[in-house]
């Protein structure tokens, strides 16, 4: 990365754009070299070389990257959206030296007892920055003192997860992430006119890896966006020229959400890169926007990565990269499973056989994660004492592998539910839950069952304006032949909008936590078993219905206190507070 950095210099062609101007990739190389050498006059003897980055997405991020880069220190990014303790937690955790951030995060550092002294904590909006940069404002990248950075030198030390608990913090050195760079040059075709828009936060590695990354590598320009906007998507774009851009969670569904318009075409990107879009809404948006998106999968630790190639059909994710020994196996035995049979229109026919875990038994770029040598092993684990499956990568993704060979994403494994002794594959249910026309996001969890196991319980969005038809959405259920016995929600829980973490995930511990004890409308089956009379409801055709109970009514607070005495009268309640 160092070496692609002093590769800028001498170059004037646009490099960062932004809305506070444009630095040309000469002043993106010079000022990254003015940073590194200011941290190598504030960095403390005997250290480790550290910087927590604190910023939205300004022109400040992308020259911190690059310093980092030149003076072979790590950057760890620091989620602004933490709060209290747990801000406090990840900065301490990572050991950063120095603390880079801006005024408008200040607040969130009020009374902290942090563990970077005040002196280090450099904020890039303040005059005293300025004056702390003017004595190095002739530094050279290529005239820098101190070690010079190897492939080995860590580069990133990016949070994985937030949602729960203590995140854990990936380790990625300049070697891997310039991998990674050239392999999306290669993938992509980048060319050195492109421009890479990153409306994602810097925070996470899907903008820096599959964004800065590729773009610094190819000689391509990136344009920043503060923070993600879906009205503001489009003006953006036209503005910078903008050809590519990533995206993670439900960002296109919220471009998507966006009242059409007739020049939505009119734009100059080639692609979008991203994860999680689904095949539905990615079809949409190519519809809509003219712009076809690439569902790519590479998970964030390195540890293995599927590709999308010209014959890959719709809906599967790609085959694996060169030099992977990719498979879907039984958690439990590492045995590997069947491959999936898929009918006509590619809807799964045997997922309870074919769903697995994704892993990787070959040789994976995995680096580990940072003073975590639990969470490290548990990443290459082995099953039955030690025996199967020691030394592989276990991605924690659920996947089924078709005949042809294409992997297709199932969901978390943390995202599996258990009906009625049966394992369900969230994603593969939310799959088929995209298909409802009104509905502009959907998510689904497992809630516990009063008895034994999980019921299946479904979040959906709705377009402006739309009201919730519970005989409709029954009916739409009961026309789906590839939604199982024990698929269809039992509750359904009516929002104006996902909740979604700072990565823009779908926020499903928050989800899986209210329940059906939330403030929002919740519809519901009160018969999960058993014919739909039993429930007083009338009789409907198809599996869906029945196991459905044909239709939907709201939840009230009396069906919520009799439920409730249900998990009390056989000792689950418990399970509600998880």
């Amino acid at each position: 990365m160092a070496e692609l950095v002093r590769a800028q210099w001498g170059d004037h062609r646009p490099g960062v754009k932004s809305g506070e101007g444009t630095l040309t990739h000469h002043e993106v190389a010079a000022g990254a070299a003015a940073r590194a050498a200011l941290f190598g006059e504030l960095l403390p003897r005997g250290a480790e070389p550290h910087i927590g980055v604190l910023l939205d997405n300004v022109p400040e991020y992308p020259l911190w990257l690059a310093a980092a880069a030149l003076a072979g220190a790590a950057v760890a990014g620091i989620n602004p959206t933490r709060r209290g303790p747990e801000l406090a937690r990840d900065i301490a955790h990572t050991d950063c030296a120095l603390l880079i951030t801006e005024r408008a995060h200040l607040p969130l550092l009020a009374g902290l007892d942090l563990t970077v002294p005040p002196e280090r904590v450099l904020v890039v909006d303040a005059p005293a920055y300025r004056e702390l940069l003017g004595p190095y404002a002739q530094a050279r990248p290529d005239a820098l003192t101190g070690a010079a950075p190897t492939p080995a030198s860590r580069m990133l030390l990016y949070f994985t997860s937030g949602s729960t608990g203590a995140p854990k913090a990936a380790l990625c050195t300049q070697g891997r992430l310039a991998a990674a760079g050239h392999a999306l040059v290669r993938y992509f075709g980048v060319r050195r006119e492109d421009v890479h828009y990153l409306c994602m936060p810097m925070f996470h590695g899907n903008a820096v890896i599959a964004g800065w990354a590729p773009a610094l590598a190819g000689g391509a320009a990136v344009a920043l966006r503060r923070r993600f906007s879906a009205s503001g998507f489009l003006p953006d774009v036209r503005r910078y020229k903008a050809t590519y851009f990533t995206y993670v969670g439900r960002a296109v569904q919220y471009l998507l959400a966006t009242p059409p318009a007739p020049d939505d075409r009119d734009n100059p990107l080639r692609t979008g890169f991203g994860t999680e879009a689904g095949a539905v809404d990615a079809a949409r948006f190519a519809e809509r926007f003219g712009v076809p998106l690439i569902e790519g999968y590479g998970s964030s630790e390195g540890g293995a990565a599927l590709q999308r190639t010209p014959d890959t059909p719709p809906g599967a994710i790609g085959r694996p990269a060169p030099g992977d020994d990719l498979a879907v196996v039984d958690p439990e035995t590492g045995a590997e499973l069947p491959r999936a049979r898929l009918d006509g229109d590619g809807r799964l026919l045997n997922g309870d056989e074919a769903i697995g875990e994704l892993v990787n038994r070959g040789r994976s770029s995995f680096e580990g994660y940072w003073r975590n040598p639990e969470a490290t092993a548990a990443r290459t684990r082995g099953r039955l004492g030690g025996r199967v499956g020691a030394g592989w990568y276990w991605t924690g993704d659920l996947f089924f592998r078709d005949a042809e060979g294409f992997f297709h994403f199932a969901g978390r494994t943390d995202d599996r539910l258990r009906v009625d002794s049966e394992n369900l594959a969230a994603a593969v249910i939310e799959n088929i839950l995209a298909r409802y026309a009104p509905a502009t996001g959907v998510a689904v969890y497992a809630v516990p069952d009063p008895v034994a196991g999980d019921q299946v319980m479904a979040a959906l969005a709705l377009q402006d304006g739309a009201v919730f038809d519970p005989e409709d959405f029954a009916a739409f259920l009961a026309a789906q032949p590839d939604l199982g016995t024990k698929m269809a929600p039992r509750f359904v829980r009516i929002l104006a909008a996902l909740p979604v973490t700072a990565t823009n995930k779908v926020h499903r511990v928050a989800l899986r936590r209210a329940g059906f004890r939330c403030p929002e409308p919740v519809w519901w089956t009160p018969s999960a078993a058993g014919p739909p009379e039993a429930a007083g409801l009338p009789e409907a055709s198809g599996p869906s219905a029945r196991a459905a109970g044909s239709s939907y009514r709201r939840f009230t607070e009396e069906d919520r206190a009799a439920l409730l005495g249900e998990y009390r009268d056989h000792g689950r309640a418990h399970l509600l507070d998880g």
